[in-house]
């Protein structure tokens, strides 16, 4: 009988420490996956690169909140805010494009949601090089 109490104990142990594992592996794990939910619900309108699709392409937006924004919260804050309730006053798209494809509607995700793709399409920007003036046709030269 000693035995099968220790054993039931160990097996108790083993599977609280293999939740545990699966626990504290969480922030990997339970953290969303921008790119997919990117891919899921943005991708619709949103190409990452141009040419666009019926919304702007995410290089060019995710360059200009970096040229805004010195840190990825701040950043990552103000795209949440615009993609949850879009306004005139919270765009940070080029004027133009406004104009060619006007504002989005809300984005019906989590805020958990929000946050890993605005991180995702934020990360997009490193590369750099799609600042003002530099969209489609934007760095042709006239003879």
């Amino acid at each position: 009988m000693k035995n099968l109490d220790s054993m039931g104990i160990t097996a108790a142990t083993i599977g609280i420490s293999g939740l545990l594992m699966a626990l504290s592996a969480s922030p990997a794990a339970a953290a969303q996956d921008g790119k997919a939910i990117f891919d899921r619900n943005c991708s619709v309108c949103h190409s990452v690169m141009p040419p666009p699709k019926t919304a702007p392409p995410i290089m060019p937006i995710a360059s200009r909140y970096r040229q805004k924004f010195t840190s990825k919260a701040d950043g990552v804050a103000r795209m949440v805010s615009f993609m949850k309730s879009p306004s005139k006053e919270k765009v940070l798209a080029d004027p133009q494009a406004i104009s060619r494809f006007g504002l989005m509607p809300p984005v019906q995700l989590s805020d958990a949601e929000l946050n890993a793709v605005a991180g995702w399409v934020w990360d997009q920007g490193a590369s750099g090089g799609w600042g003002p003036g530099s969209g489609q046709g934007g760095r042709m030269r006239r003879p």
